[in-house]
């Protein structure tokens, strides 16, 4: 009897300031290579931009980033941008955005099953084997955050590798692998870490793209000409845009410095 694969969310947080051709590469690349184990079927494919709270200089208003994410992925038929993330006053820890996120997944879960089992009138047949999971996509450098001082709880970190896992696209010259090795929590769940090698070298990042756009160069191929478009009807991206933030701390750091004092 053929084994039943677990159906698979990506999630992606992050600035997406703005989105780039390259983030929404990371998700062909990561389904692919899930889909390839055989243990799993991605199923669908989430973008959760950060909350202006984040303190990033430069990072422009979430109302921008959420639409331009929204322009970018029209031509996707599965993966969607959602804003629970990005409303939120303040700045939200990863592993309290993928809990919202496996619940909302896992509700919808049981909806849809009820539902289902309803139509067959009785007849035990289930949807799907099992609920979905949940993981984290990430570039090879989320993987070097961990090792940041204040920036992550250790409780945080274990929940993330340990609860849900992480599907990890390399990128560059970094080595995915050596970050895992260094980290204890990070090995002891190693086998819910799932390394995606990208064969095609693309260095695209949002500070680059941020950095032609205030020098007035052309950013075309980098990013949608749906989100150059927008980008030039709102004036975003100037030299005045990047100095927001300029000498604040990230919110991650100064919340853990006021945990810290609180202790």
């Amino acid at each position: 009897m053929a084994t039943r694969c677990v159906p698979l969310v990506l999630l992606a947080c992050g600035s997406f300031n703005p989105i780039t051709n390259q983030h929404m590469r990371l998700f062909e690349l990561a389904r692919d290579h899930m889909n390839s184990t055989g243990q799993y079927q991605v199923v669908g494919g989430v973008v959760s931009p950060v909350s202006d709270g984040y303190g990033k200089p430069g990072l422009v208003l979430a109302e921008h980033r959420i639409a331009m994410a929204k322009l970018a992925l029209r031509t996707s038929n599965w993966v969607t941008v959602d804003d629970w993330e990005s409303q939120q006053p303040d700045w939200t820890e990863t592993v309290v955005t993928m809990r919202y996120h496996h619940g909302r997944i896992l509700k919808e879960f049981m909806q849809i099953t009820a539902t289902h089992n309803d139509v067959s009138s009785g007849n035990d047949v289930p949807l799907s084997a099992s609920p979905p999971e949940l993981k984290l996509l990430c570039g090879a450098d989320f993987l070097e955050s961990f090792k940041i001082p204040g920036l992550w709880r250790e409780d945080h970190v274990e929940e993330v590798a340990g609860r849900f896992g992480l599907v990890c696209v390399s990128r560059g010259g970094l080595e995915p692998e050596r970050a895992v090795h260094a980290s204890d929590t990070l090995s002891a769940h190693r086998q819910n870490i799932f390394h995606v090698r990208e064969w095609v070298s693309n260095e695209t990042s949002a500070t680059e793209v941020r950095r032609a756009l205030r020098r007035d160069l052309s950013v075309k191929y980098l990013i949608p000409d749906s989100v150059i478009k927008y980008i030039h009807q709102h004036n975003l991206y100037t030299r005045d845009s990047e100095s927001v933030n300029e000498g604040a701390m990230l919110r991650p750091l100064a919340k853990q410095a006021v945990k810290s004092l609180d202790d």
